[in-house]
């Protein structure tokens, strides 16, 4: 396999890599008084207890899910179906769990640092709003890119024998 695929599930590290330090800066900023930083706690664990729940009744489809998914790749393999497609469905719903974490936690910690900064300044208050959604964002794709390609990688080294640059190659990848 061309070493280049090796930079897709690289690039979704780096976009992580990116979240977690505009994640940082974000907890880094004021919190404001003593009740603020109070309420933003316990709006905090209200969502960290709605996610939990959620992902609790989460846990039971995706088990039912990947199970069908399993049974169904594995009776239609003479169509091109494969068990392992279930794996790739538990390994995405693992990422999109991650991925609601991630933004549920900046969203709680920005939106108290959103309220103090604007009682100072707008531009400031503008900035900490909107890098708090970046980490949303860019999270959300770095988990994307780097589950993708590596699912890709690992499924490819696989299924695939041929080299890439083989006539065999072409043949069966239509190149």
């Amino acid at each position: 396999m061309d070493n280049l695929i090796y930079v897709i599930p690289a690039m979704g590290i780096v976009g992580l890599i990116y979240t977690f330090i505009k994640f940082a800066w974000v907890s880094k900023q004021d919190a404001g008084n003593e009740r603020m930083k109070e309420i933003s706690t316990y709006i905090a664990e209200g969502a960290m207890a709605f996610l939990k729940a959620e992902y609790k009744i989460l846990m039971y489809f995706v088990v039912i899910a990947a199970l069908l998914l399993g049974f169904m790749g594995q009776a239609n393999q003479a169509h091109g179906g494969h068990w392992t497609i279930a794996i790739a469905f538990i390994i995405g719903a693992f990422f999109s769990a991650l991925a609601g974490f991630i933004g549920m936690r900046v969203a709680t910690k920005a939106n108290v640092r959103t309220a103090q900064a604007a009682r100072t300044s707008l531009s400031k208050a503008l900035k900490v709003s909107f890098t708090g959604g970046s980490v949303m964002g860019l999270g959300v794709a770095g988990l994307a890119v780097l589950g993708i390609g590596g699912l890709f990688i690992i499924l490819y080294s696989l299924f695939v024998q041929a080299p890439v640059d083989t006539p065999e190659y072409a043949k069966n990848w239509g190149h």
